[in-house]
């Protein structure tokens, strides 16, 4: 158990897919003007990644390997999470169509988003087993919730703040992220141990 928790905390916040590898870029800049929104696509990618990163563990565990089918991974793995977000999208569409609308083209854009293919191809790599996967995936998924909540709410504020015009736009956003991932860079000397066997003082 406390292996998990390390794979959750370390894909989270030291090895964020954003603010460590710049993985799923295009949504992240775009989806980020506002609160809501950018909420609500944090949620998508976290089910994404959860779900898809299990069944493409399964899939190249007992079909690929198995059967010597590797070089067929990618579009396999395309071929997952394409699915898995049209049904995301299914869900949104039915129980929130406004949030539905406001993500827009960026909602099955999910399916390119690197982020996700990505966290698959690190997932092979690392050579995880079924369980370490799913809390890949999940830590993952919530690491990059939590980027694109934090700078969400910062350009919604710097949104009324005096913003040099070169700087306005995508050019505020782009050094925010920089900062953001130097900050988190921060955490990467913090061993993703020490909270797995933290015991609260009695």
């Amino acid at each position: 158990m406390g292996d998990l928790i390390n794979i959750f905390i370390k894909s989270a916040f030291i090895e964020n897919m954003i603010l460590a590898y710049f993985l799923g870029m295009c949504s992240f800049l775009a989806v980020s003007k506002s609160l809501s929104t950018a909420f609500g696509l944090g949620l998508a990618v976290i089910f994404v990644l959860g779900i898809t990163m299990p069944i493409n563990w399964l899939i190249n565990e007992y079909l690929l390997v198995s059967f010597e089918l590797e070089f067929l991974r990618f579009i396999v793995f395309i071929a997952v999470i394409a699915s898995m977000v049209q049904l995301v999208e299914m869900i949104v569409e039915k129980f929130s169509p406004g949030l539905y609308a406001a993500l827009g083209i960026f909602l099955p854009l999910i399916t390119v988003n690197c982020a996700i293919l990505g966290g698959s191809l690190f997932m092979v790599s690392r050579e995880y087993s079924l369980s370490e996967s799913v809390a890949f995936g999940l830590g993952g998924g919530f690491g990059w919730f939590l980027a694109i909540i934090a700078i969400a709410a910062i350009r919604e504020r710097i949104r009324y703040s005096k913003v040099p015009p070169g700087l306005r736009g995508l050019g505020m956003a782009f050094l925010l992220t920089g900062l953001m991932g130097l900050a988190f860079l921060s955490l990467s000397g913090i061993d993703p141990a020490v909270f797995a066997g933290w015991q609260p003082a009695e």
